[in-house]
């Protein structure tokens, strides 16, 4: 046996070559890896890049769509306030349409009713032409009565003319009466009063002063006043009884201020006062007998003055009591 073969029979182990086989191969499985992760990343890359693609087309077509939903939701805005707005319009037509089927049972109810006037109507022109025609029979029998009777007035008008002048000559007869009567009153008057300076006579009216008959501001007949009434009643009583009873004649007594300004109690103003005095000696002459029908008062205030001065004896003067014999 040689050496070499007892050295290697006694040699250790040598393990080294199968490290290195073990070694390379796991080396090459390394690699293998290497290429296996490279190529798998390669294609994760290309997969990547593919998703972002397609991240950014979803994303636009996300925005697309967006923008088409707020289109969509304008649109849908806008209809649904159309929707409304004809709603609205539906509900308007349907209130209308009811209006207008109210009219028109209103227009058919006026139609009939109409139509029944338009009957009745026709009924009562038929109605009236009837009455009508026997009018007209009435009128021209009415006609010839007419006739007939402005012959018979004709014969009559010479009556009255007649009858009219009798009447105006029996009128003018009364007022000369009257007129007699008027002066023989006057007469007797005068001469009753005599001349008194008191007592002034203008035109065909006795005028005597206030002061006779009543105190200042007072319509009540003073005891002096009451003698001289007193005097006038007898006197018109006298003449009364002469007179025929179917003359309208009667005594006027005028009561008259002077124009200064009166406010009492229980006369406010001159109208006033004179009304008063002019009824207070009407009443004392009815209280001595003269008939209350042929007397009558009137109060003519301020507004007549015999002297329109500005003095105390033009006061003096328009403050006064006028008697006069006149028709009724």
């Amino acid at each position: 046996m040689s050496a070499r073969a007892r050295r290697a029979r006694h040699a250790p182990p040598d393990y080294w070559p199968g490290f290195v086989d073990a070694l390379s191969t796991l080396l090459l499985v390394i690699i293998f890896l290497l290429s296996i992760f490279m190529l798998g990343q390669f294609y994760l890359n290309q997969a990547l890049t593919g998703r972002d693609q397609r991240l950014a087309q979803l994303s636009s077509e996300i925005a697309t769509l967006a923008n088409e939903l707020s289109l969509k939701e304008a649109a849908n805005a806008e209809l649904g306030a159309e929707v409304k707005r004809l709603t609205a319009t539906l509900q308007a037509s349907q209130a209308a349409e009811g209006a207008a089927q109210l009219h028109a049972l209103e227009l058919e109810s006026a139609l009939a009713a109409a139509q029944a006037t338009s009957s009745q109507a026709t009924d009562e022109a038929t109605l009236l032409g009837d009455q009508l025609a026997a009018l007209r029979l009435q009128f021209a029998s009415l006609q010839e009565a007419l006739d007939a009777a402005e012959a018979k007035d004709k014969e009559q008008e010479a009556q009255i003319v007649n009858l009219g002048a009798r009447l105006n000559a029996a009128l003018a007869q009364k007022v000369g009466e009257l007129a007699e009567y008027r002066s023989e009153f006057f007469g007797k008057l005068k001469a009753a009063l005599g001349n008194r300076t008191d007592i002034e006579i203008v035109g065909d009216r006795f005028v005597l002063q206030s002061e006779i008959f009543f105190d200042s501001a007072s319509a009540t007949v003073s005891p002096a006043g009451q003698v001289e009434l007193k005097k006038l009643a007898g006197l018109i009583v006298d003449i009364a009884k002469e007179i025929p009873s179917d003359l309208p004649w009667i005594i006027r007594v005028d009561g008259h201020s002077d124009r200064q300004p009166i406010s009492t109690p229980e006369f406010p103003s001159n109208w006033h006062l004179s009304a008063a005095r002019a009824v207070a000696v009407v009443r004392y002459l009815e209280s001595q007998g003269v008939p209350s029908k042929r007397l009558a008062a009137a109060g003519f205030g301020e507004f007549h003055p015999l002297d329109p001065a500005h003095t105390q004896e033009a006061y003096t003067r328009n403050r006064r009591i006028e008697l006069k014999l006149t028709e009724r």
